[in-house]
C-alpha cells in the first residue's frame, strides 16, 4: 500500500476499498471489469467492494445504458464527510460514556523490588506537573538527578528534605534543599517521594534487594508526605532552638519522647540535628 491508502486503513477502510478508492480518483469513472484490473482488486470481489464505497459515500453509482459504473467523490469531500462522522461519532460516545457509573474501587498499591524501585521513582518525577516532595539521600539523588532536573526545568515546585549531611553537595537534589542527617535510626536509606499530592512512592535501599511501594492510597499518601513535613519541622526547630529548645524537655516530656528516638535519647537526637544543616 502507498501513503494514501495506508491512510484510508487508517480511517476504517478496507486495503481493497482503500485500493479501489484511489484506482477511482486516478483514473475516473470505471466500471467493475474496469476497476478491478486498475485497482488489482480480484473480479469476484470488486463489486461488493465498489459497493461499500457507495455505502460509505465515497464513491457515486452511476447506471448508464452500457451497464454500472462508479465514481469517487473527490479527496476533499471525502475528508469532510469522515470528519463529521469522526465528529457525530465522538460526541454519541461522549453523551453514551458520561452516563457510565464507574465501580469504586480502592487505589491499587504496587509492591516494588529490585530496579523497579528506582525506574518506577523516574516515572513517577516525570509524570509530576505542579509539585514533588521528595525525601532522599545521595546514592539515590544521583541516579535520579537527570528526572529531578528535568522537572525543576518544568516548572515543578520541589521541596527536598536531604536525609544525610553530605559534606559537600551531590548536585542530584533539587529545588527547596533542606540538609539534615535523619538517618541514624534506621539501616540502609530511604527514598520518599509524593507528586502533586497524589501518587507516593516510598522505597527501602541498601544492602539487600531494594523494596518498596508506589501507591495513590490516601492514607499512604498522607503518612509519607506527613513524615517528610514531620521531619523538616522538628529539625529545622532543632537546628533554630539550640539549646532553648532542650531546655523544654523536662522530665514528663522525656519520659514520653525519650523511648521513640535512637538510643531512648530524644535531647541527643536533637543536639545531633541542631548541628548543622
Amino acid at each position: 500500500m502507498d501513503e494514501t491508502q495506508t491512510v484510508l486503513v487508517d480511517l476504517g477502510f478496507s486495503e481493497y476499498e482503500a485500493r479501489a478508492y484511489t484506482a477511482l480518483v486516478e483514473g475516473g469513472s470505471m466500471n467493475g471489469y474496469e476497476l478491478a484490473r486498475a485497482s488489482g482488486i480480484p473480479r469476484a470481489n470488486v463489486y461488493g467492494v465498489a459497493a461499500k464505497l457507495v455505502e460509505r459515500g465515497a464513491a457515486h453509482r452511476v447506471d448508464t445504458p452500457e451497464g454500472t459504473r462508479y465514481r469517487a467523490v473527490t479527496p476533499a469531500a471525502l475528508v469532510r464527510k469522515v470528519g463529521d462522522l469522526q465528529r457525530r461519532t465522538l460526541g454519541r460516545a461522549r453523551r453514551a460514556l458520561s452516563r457510565l457509573r464507574p465501580r469504586e474501587e480502592p487505589p491499587a498499591v504496587l509492591n516494588l523490588e529490585g530496579d523497579e524501585v528506582l525506574s518506577r521513582a523516574r516515572e513517577v518525577i516525570d509524570g509530576a506537573r505542579r509539585r514533588l516532595e521528595v525525601g532522599i539521600q545521595p546514592a539515590e539523588a544521583g541516579m535520579l538527578a537527570e528526572s529531578l532536573r528535568a522537572a525543576s526545568e518544568r516548572g515543578v515546585g520541589i521541596l527536598t528534605l536531604c536525609m544525610e549531611r553530605c559534606p559537600t553537595e551531590c548536585g542530584g537534589c533539587q529545588g527547596d534543599i533542606h540538609r539534615y542527617d535523619l538517618s541514624a535510626d534506621r539501616d540502609g536509606r530511604w527514598l520518599l517521594i509524593v507528586a502533586d499530592g497524589r501518587t507516593a512512592l516510598v522505597g527501602a535501599l541498601g544492602p539487600d534487594t531494594p523494596r518498596g511501594v508506589l501507591t495513590e492510597e490516601p492514607l499512604l499518601r498522607g503518612l509519607i508526605s506527613s513524615y517528610i513535613a514531620r521531619s523538616l519541622t522538628l529539625a529545622t526547630l532543632a537546628d533554630a532552638g539550640g539549646k532553648e529548645l532542650l531546655s523544654l524537655l523536662t522530665e514528663p516530656v522525656r519520659r514520653v519522647l525519650d523511648p521513640l528516638y535512637p538510643g531512648g535519647d530524644v535531647s541527643a537526637y536533637l543536639a545531633d540535628l541542631s548541628a548543622g544543616s
